[in-house]
């Protein structure tokens, strides 16, 4: 039973986590050969003011 976690930034919406996760079990099933109802997966929504890359908060990056 594969079980999948994703973190990521909040803000999708539930249509594209809807079709992210249909096409993240297609790819799981079609590479491990797993049934559909055995793979799992776990979606966390990450503020901005919570993820760091390089020392840097994600919310204090400038948006180019």
């Amino acid at each position: 039973m594969p079980t999948i976690q994703v973190q990521m930034f909040e803000g999708r919406t539930p249509e594209q986590k809807r079709a992210f996760v249909k096409a993240l079990t297609e790819a799981t099933c079609q590479t491990l050969g797993a049934a559909p109802e055995s793979v799992s997966i776990i979606l966390q929504d990450i503020s901005r003011d919570n993820w760091a890359t390089g020392g840097v908060l994600w919310s204090e990056k400038t948006k180019g």
